[in-house]
């Protein structure tokens, strides 16, 4: 008589299962982990690129003569950092579309004289940037809003 087995038995199954469910419960908040950290990536980036546009800005306008820093850093509420409001140059090679979800840039406002105020969500955290168009800066409170704003603050200005 011929013993072949042609099929994984139940305790087989049951087990290549678990370990699979351990795997996973391994590998998911692994990812959760590593998106907030892209989203920080991309983040410190935009506000590095932001902050260098505006440093470029000024200085075409200073070759012009005019003194003054931009604006304001939007044009609309339907896209972020492609104008100053006032001219057709770009801040950005691209413009940034506003959604309220991680990752992304949102809301739009005006932060008292001078000042604009722009949110990054990150983790679920949104993260407040002034533009203060008299000295030109650009950035996020690391000593206001709750501790995990100025911890995500501090992240994505470090």
């Amino acid at each position: 008589m011929r013993s072949s087995k042609d099929a994984f038995t139940m305790i087989e199954v049951v087990f290549v299962i678990v370990i699979l469910g351990i795997l996973a419960a391994i590998a998911v908040p692994k990812m959760a982990a590593t998106r907030i950290d892209a989203q920080i990536a991309k983040g410190k980036a935009d506000v590095a690129s932001i902050r260098s546009s505006i440093i470029s800005e000024r200085q075409a306008r200073l070759i012009k003569g005019d003194s003054k820093w931009i604006t304001k850093l939007h044009s609309s509420s339907t896209s972020y950092f492609d104008n100053n409001g006032t001219s057709s140059s770009s801040i950005l090679m691209y413009a940034v579309v506003p959604e309220d979800k991680d990752g992304h840039w949102h809301g739009a406002a005006a932060a008292g004289a001078n000042k604009w105020a722009y949110k990054y969500k990150v983790g679920g955290v949104d993260v407040t940037f002034t533009y203060d168009n008299q000295n030109g800066t650009f950035t996020c409170s690391t000593t206001t809003g709750t501790q995990k704003q100025k911890d995500m603050c501090k992240k994505l200005i470090h």
